[in-house]
């Protein structure tokens, strides 16, 4: 007798199918029925009855016809942009606010900088919120989808760990559900870019059933793992903090942020300490990690050995870190988001150096490794398309306020 977990309802298939066509027109953008039906391998009659329903739900509109060679020319059919979503990625200094299309196109964004008190910051989304809603219309937007640093429980909406002592047990999505009626999801900003690149970021190399690695690295190093087209949470929702793993033996008591950890030797931090050292150069005053990353990129694309060092000890210690990581998940892409991509010719092949090779080391071979496409922007994309995710998993319908 089979389980009752082993039967698959008939609005599971059909959602399941839906939900395939729509995976195909994110990724191919302009698809005929005929093409759909090749992509997904189900037959053109399915794909009709499919279509059909995602048209009726302003899901899917039409884009034109195909040059004829005889017969009826093809309907070209794209996903509908008319639906929008609001994204917040919520930055120690930074808030960052977006619109989103159902295809992932940004229509617009905007800046603001991170009030001192978690409640204000609420209140910042709630009326940033409100002017967009009320500009492109009420009936457009889907939902609001919103990133933060640290441990986030994505089930109640509650951030437990954020990015300072105030951004402890903040129930983000409780908050500002008092003062705005529409679906509201909160995530891990390393997880939403993450999902973001596997999402937009036209993969190569990724298998259907793949592995996607992707570590994003600022003050520290967080990990973003996708497996069959979802991402990895684990039972407490804290997957992917391999910038915990300890790489060097380096003396100390500590059992949390251990000095020969990852995230120790392979951070932003880490690059301004090193070359500090090296070039005698004093840490700014003002700036930010990122600034003086930049500079020490620059530098060293344009020569200076003394910056070819420091990213060369970096990129040594980060290699070393992800070819741990490799060994354990096999993945097909390692997507590297980081200020240290400025410098990405020198930093690649650094990573690169660390690599085994040979006939013996499969998990490393046609292993691809690439930069992000975002340029930073993989929270603030991976937030602002959080709303459409169910839509695109299970084919379920949106819910509108």
């Amino acid at each position: 007798m089979l389980q009752k977990s082993k039967i698959l309802r008939l609005e599971t298939v059909r959602g399941a199918n839906s939900a395939a066509v729509l995976q195909l027109l994110r990724r191919f953008d302009s698809l005929s029925r005929v093409e759909l039906a090749r992509h997904s391998g189900l037959s053109e009659a399915t794909v009709s009855r499919i279509v059909a329903g995602l048209l009726k739900e302003k899901l899917v509109r039409k884009d034109g016809e195909e040059n004829s060679t005889g017969g009826r020319p093809a309907t070209r059919l794209r996903l509908d942009d008319r639906r929008l979503a609001f994204g917040v990625d919520i930055g120690q200094s930074e808030m960052k606010f977006a619109v989103a299309t159902l295809s992932g196109k940004l229509v617009e964004t905007s800046t603001e900088r991170t009030p001192a008190a978690p409640l204000e910051a609420i209140e910042l989304i709630a009326s940033q919120f409100r002017a967009r809603r009320k500009r492109l219309g009420r009936s457009r937007m889907e939902g609001i989808g919103i990133s933060v640093r640290g441990l986030v429980n994505r089930q109640t909406g509650v951030v437990e760990m954020g990015h300072n002592a105030d951004w402890i047990e903040i129930p983000v999505r409780a908050e500002l559900s008092r003062t705005v009626r529409i679906p509201i999801q909160v995530d891990n900003n390393v997880r939403l870019a993450a999902i973001a690149e596997h999402d937009y970021g036209n993969l190569t190399g990724l298998r259907e059933n793949g592995c996607l690695l992707f570590v994003m690295i600022d003050e520290g190093i967080g990990i973003g793992v996708v497996l069959d087209g979802k991402l990895y949470y684990g039972p407490r929702d804290a997957a992917g903090e391999f910038g915990q793993m300890v790489i060097a033996d380096i003396p100390g008591g500590e059992k949390h942020d251990r000095p020969g950890c990852w995230e120790k030797l392979a951070s932003n931090t880490a690059l301004c300490e090193s070359y500090s050292k090296l070039s005698g150069e004093g840490r700014p005053a003002n700036g930010g990690t990122r600034a003086q990353v930049r500079r020490i990129c620059r530098r060293a694309i344009e020569g200076d050995p003394k910056a070819v060092a420091a990213l060369r000890g970096i990129g040594h210690y980060l290699g070393i870190g992800i070819a741990n990581v490799v060994w354990g998940l096999n993945p097909d892409v390692v997507v590297l988001d980081a200020t240290m991509n400025d410098a990405w010719p020198l930093l690649e092949q650094f990573v690169k150096d660390e690599f085994p090779s040979g006939p013996g080391v499969t998990n490393f071979r046609n292993l691809l490794l690439r930069p992000s496409r975002f340029g930073g922007e993989g929270s603030i994309l991976g937030a602002a398309t959080l709303p459409f995710r169910e839509l695109f998993n299970t084919g379920g319908q949106l819910n509108a306020s």
